[in-house]
C-alpha cells in the first residue's frame, strides 16, 4: 500500500512560488483554495523567505491593481494578507464621494492571523470588487467600524480600531482567510460589471442602483 502524502509543506509551496516571475497569477473564483479555511501561520518560514513572500504579494497587489491581497489568492492556504490604499490617488473621483464612502489612506500593512470584530451596530453598503472575481462588482453591507487583532510581519501584536473604507478592506481580506468571498455577503441583484458600475453607478452611495436594480439597502 502506498504511503499517504500529507498536506504540502508551506516552505516548499512558497519556494515554488518565489521561483515564478512577478507579478504572480491571482487565483480566480472556482478554485478550492479560495473556499478553504486557511491554516494559521506559525513561523514556518525563514525570515528571508517570509520577507520575499511579502514583497511578492505587495508587487502582485500593486500590479493588479488592488488594495488588498490574501495568501489564498496566490494559491497559499495560510492566514497572511497584505493591504494598502493610497486613497486619494483616485483620479476623477470627487472629494465628496471619497468622504461619503469613508475612503482614507491605509498605509501598507501585513496582517498575520488577523481577526476582526465589529464595533457598534452601524453598517455601510457600497459596491465592492475582488481580484479573484475579475470584472464584477456588487453591493456589500459591512460593519462601519471594526476591531482588528492579529500580528504584523515582525510578530508584533495588532489590536486597533478601523473605520470606513480601511475597515472594509480588512474585512474583505480577512474573509478570504476563512474561505469567504465578497459575493457570499453581497446583494446579488446589484451584481454589475466594472463597465456598468463606471457607466451607471458612480454616485457616492448605491441608492440609485438599489432603486433601479430592485434591492434593499440596510
Amino acid at each position: 500500500m502506498p504511503l499517504e502524502r500529507g498536506p504540502p509543506v508551506l516552505a516548499e509551496e512558497v519556494e515554488k512560488l518565489l521561483a515564478q516571475p512577478l507579478p504572480w497569477p491571482i487565483v480566480q473564483a472556482g478554485d478550492p483554495v479560495l473556499r478553504a479555511a486557511a491554516r494559521p501561520y506559525d513561523g514556518e518560514l525563514s525570515d528571508g523567505i517570509f520577507s520575499a513572500l511579502i514583497e511578492g504579494m505587495k508587487e502582485t497587489m500593486h500590479a493588479a491593481p488592488g488594495v488588498g491581497l490574501a495568501a489564498p489568492q496566490i494559491g497559499l492556504s495560510v492566514r497572511i494578507a497584505v493591504v494598502e490604499d493610497g486613497a486619494r490617488e483616485r483620479p476623477g473621483v470627487a472629494e465628496s464621494t471619497l468622504a461619503t464612502r469613508g475612503i482614507a489612506p491605509l498605509p501598507f500593512r501585513v496582517l498575520v492571523n488577523p481577526t476582526y470584530t465589529r464595533v457598534g451596530d452601524e453598517t455601510a453598503a457600497f459596491f465592492e470588487g475582488c481580484l479573484s472575481v475579475r470584472g464584477w462588482q456588487a453591493v456589500v453591507a459591512r460593519a462601519l467600524r471594526i476591531r482588528l487583532r492579529g500580528s504584523d510581519e515582525t510578530g508584533a501584536a495588532l489590536d486597533e480600531e478601523l473605520s470606513g473604507w480601511p475597515a472594509r478592506i480588512v474585512q474583505h481580506e480577512t474573509d478570504h482567510l476563512h474561505g469567504i468571498l465578497y459575493l457570499d455577503r453581497a446583494e446579488l441583484r446589484s451584481l454589475s460589471t466594472h463597465e456598468a458600475v463606471a457607466r451607471r453607478w458612480t454616485q457616492p452611495t448605491p441608492a440609485d442602483a438599489a432603486r433601479e436594480l430592485g434591492f434593499d439597502l440596510p
